[in-house]
């Protein structure tokens, strides 16, 4: 495989430059072997990384130098990429050590003033799992067992606070050929269960937009229906559960609708605020339902391939 290889020397007297270069390189996730030169895969991103590093230690009277390789005389691409996976197993041990203490934390007694400080904390700690999973570029071990352990704890600190709702789980069959209707101007919650629908129930569902129901359709996110909010769940993440779809891409979906729809930061997704300010903005364009849904349905899918992908590669 092609790797980028940066080399770079400072002015004995820039101290200032040097630390400023040495962080931008750790944020980065670039290793280095031998003293001197520090090595992260050939990709865009990175290539863009060490351009904006080699010209920062220029403009600070230094000399940088960036290559494209295909091999290492004495380095194996397996052997890079171990060390890639011990740096980053370094950056989640300290993680997993944080959520150790937490869990320990959680116990019915606590108060509400200590519950927040933990969720706060937890906050926190998703935030740098985020940081780290970001530059880890060859998908080390740890990476997706740790973030199934983050939900883990973050699901048994909410349910601390509130009761388990009982939902059915009935299938998608029963539903293949009812008609379905939902309010007008559909947002986040709505867009998101039309995409399911279209998906995994019918791909030709007729979907009609009316704050008036028939007896023959089936209405969702309307107050009182079958698929709307139940307690503190959306109407996206109560369907998933009638439907018994059991998918790690369909709940990180869930959570950003989840996140957009109730605002409650109860999830810290990286995807969040770019999707909100998608919808922000065609909310503002006074787009008629049906193009609105047909947006929607590309966004969606789009994004659960993204997510799948992830989940795949991991």
């Amino acid at each position: 495989m092609n790797w980028l290889v940066f080399s770079y020397s400072l002015p004995s007297k820039s101290s200032s430059p040097r630390v400023s270069v040495w962080r931008q390189l750790k944020r980065a996730g670039a290793i280095s072997p031998v003293s001197g030169a520090y090595i992260l895969p050939a990709n865009d991103l990175c290539a863009e990384t060490f351009s904006w590093l080699a010209q920062q230690v220029r403009q600070a009277g230094g000399d940088a130098l960036v290559m494209q390789v295909e091999r290492f005389h004495d380095l194996t691409d397996q052997a890079l990429i171990t060390r890639f996976h011990q740096a980053r197993q370094e950056n989640y041990t300290a993680i997993k050590e944080k959520l150790t203490l937490l869990d320990a934390a959680i116990h019915r007694d606590i108060s509400a003033q200590e519950r927040l400080a933990i969720k706060d904390e937890l906050d926190g700690l998703q935030q740098h799992y985020t940081d780290i999973a970001r530059i880890d570029y060859f998908d080390s071990p740890d990476k997706l067992r740790l973030a199934a352990r983050l939900e883990r704890l973050r699901q048994r600190l909410l349910n601390q606070t509130r009761p388990p709702l009982e939902i059915v789980h009935v299938g998608i069959e029963p539903y293949r050929d009812k008609r379905w209707v939902t309010r007008p101007r559909p947002f986040v919650d709505r867009l998101a269960c039309a995409w399911l629908i279209r998906r995994y129930i019918n791909p030709q569902a007729n979907i009609r937009y009316s704050a008036t129901p028939t007896p023959e359709e089936i209405a969702f996110d309307v107050p009182n229906a079958e698929f709307s909010h139940r307690g503190e769940l959306c109407t996206f993440e109560v369907m998933l559960q009638i439907l018994d779809l059991d998918d790690p891409a369909l709940q990180a979906i869930a959570e950003i609708v989840h996140n957009i729809d109730l605002q409650d930061k109860l999830y810290l997704r990286p995807e969040t605020s770019g999707i909100d300010a998608v919808l922000q903005g065609w909310q503002r364009t006074e787009l008629p339902d049906g193009e609105m849904e047909t947006r929607g349905i590309n966004l969606f899918e789009g994004l659960y391939v993204a997510l799948a992908g992830l989940v795949t590669d991991g």
